[in-house]
């Protein structure tokens, strides 16, 4: 896995260090109790992402140059932000949020069911 440039790396951190500062940050309306405002947040700046991607395989060949991926990484970071937003609106943290992702991940491996669709398999 490659490591971000060092003009866009500040330090390595747990989740939780991560969640409780971008919480400095977050000013929107009636935070705290607005699920509403970090999941369309979340929506957009995930549509970014795909944007970005979509022009690197049209005017680019798929050629991803260490501009564009560090372009992408920006916005990866603003996903990071509105999902530890939308977490923190809903009463979990970070940790917690990839602890069952990671939980899930194991138990549809355990059972091959890795592949396909649907929430519960």
């Amino acid at each position: 896995m490659n490591a971000p440039p060092e003009h866009i790396r500040i330090s390595a951190m747990d989740l939780n260090s991560y969640q409780q500062q971008a919480g400095s940050t977050a000013h929107y309306p009636c935070r705290g109790s607005n699920v509403l405002y970090p999941t369309l947040g979340l929506c957009g700046e995930a549509g970014e992402v795909a944007d970005k991607v979509k022009k690197v395989i049209r005017d680019q060949d798929g050629v991803f140059s260490t501009e564009r991926r560090e372009a992408i990484v920006m916005e990866l970071g603003d996903v990071l932000w509105y999902v530890s937003q939308l977490a923190d609106e809903l009463g979990y943290s970070l940790e917690a949020v990839a602890s069952a992702n990671l939980e899930k991940l194991a138990s549809r491996a355990a059972r091959d069911q890795l592949g396909g669709s649907g929430d519960d398999r």
